[in-house]
């Protein structure tokens, strides 16, 4: 079969001709339908030798999987042949406290969270091996090429915004920094939830248009004026829930900047920016918390939105033999939503 992969460090993704895998105990094998292109997969390119800490070259990309049922291992006996499933990122132990809350992605056991196309092989290929039929949900109606973000840009989106839903009532403001593959998916997700006032801000103007079109109620350029900005449309008493899906040092400082006291700041991008926290450092009973992917529990409730029509994502197609210029639209910013390889 063929399938992208990283092969070699500072070298570009290539498709290259794998054998196709066969289900052990308890694994489903899948016929990829869709696989999402994601940030996360340009970080993992660029780590250097010495910090890079997932799985064996070379590695199928692709964390973000929906794909069809094609065969179970022994033990494996829950979705019959051909039914149309998404795929839960996150794989932890299935033992430990954590993951039997449905909390995968903060598994506690030492060897940690294995995800796919991260840690093992992933969804950028014809077939993929998934370790546990807890892994999968039904994706009966929805379209695969629609859906297969909700694995990543939809559950990580979603999971940091229920974290913060009692800050989300009438007369309340939110703030999605980052207007991209999870930021327009946030912005449909603060809507669904809450009767927030929602800002977003960017620096770019197309994904602000895209932000107004999915439900921004306001739009702000991402510049040295975008503080004071975000004072006038709150009326100076700041933002009480702030999501940033960029995570530099830059955006989390616009984060501090704006929050209002008892407010929320989560910052879900990968920028390694970081916020001091201290008194009088940020306004009075601030929250600043990071967080990771989401839970199982988190993952249905999101395709149930996406179900409902609360949900559409931005999308762009690629054929596997073209994913190397997704990766590469990508990476100059020129995405508008979530890139999808379509085997």
């Amino acid at each position: 079969m063929k399938a992208l992969q990283y092969t070699a460090f500072g070298e570009e993704p290539t498709v290259v001709d794998i054998p196709r895998p066969s289900p052990g105990p308890g694994q489903v094998l899948l016929r990829v339908t869709a696989a999402g292109v994601c940030h996360s997969d340009l970080h993992i390119m660029a780590s250097p030798p010495e910090e890079y800490r997932y799985g064996p070259l070379p590695l199928t990309l692709g964390h973000e999987a929906a794909g069809v049922v094609v065969s179970s291992g022994p033990g494996a006996d829950h979705f019959p042949a051909d039914t149309p499933v998404l795929v839960y990122g996150p794989w932890g132990c299935g033992i430990c406290r954590s993951c039997a809350r449905g909390e995968e992605n903060y598994c506690t056991d030492p060897a940690g969270v294995h995800p796919p196309g991260i840690s093992v092989a992933g969804a950028m290929a014809e077939y993929m091996l998934v370790d546990a039929e807890r892994h999968l949900v039904p994706l009966r109606d929805l379209d695969p090429v629609q859906a297969v973000a909700l694995t990543d840009a939809g559950l990580t989106s979603y999971h940091a915004i229920n974290g913060s839903r009692h800050r989300l009532g009438a007369g309340t403001y939110a703030l999605v920094i980052g207007a991209g593959g999870l930021g327009h998916i946030a912005i449909q997700i603060l809507r669904a939830l809450g009767a927030s006032t929602v800002i977003a801000a960017d620096v770019s103007e197309e994904k602000l248009r895209l932000a107004r079109e999915v439900g921004a109620h306001h739009c702000v350029i991402a510049n040295e004026a975008a503080a004071d900005e975000i004072g006038r449309l709150t009326a100076g008493a700041g933002v009480d829930a702030i999501f940033d899906f960029v995570g530099t040092e830059r955006t989390v400082g616009l984060a501090g900047s704006v929050a209002a006291t008892h407010g929320d700041i989560v910052i879900v991008g990968v920028g390694n920016g970081a916020l001091p926290v201290g008194y009088r450092r940020q306004p009075f009973e601030t929250s600043v918390r990071s967080t990771f992917w989401g839970s199982r529990s988190d993952l249905w409730e999101v395709v149930d939105l996406a179900r409902a029509g609360l949900i559409r994502v931005a999308v762009e197609t690629h054929p596997l033999l073209d994913a190397p210029t997704a990766y590469k639209r990508l990476a100059e910013g020129k995405v508008l939503g979530r890139a999808v390889i379509v085997p």
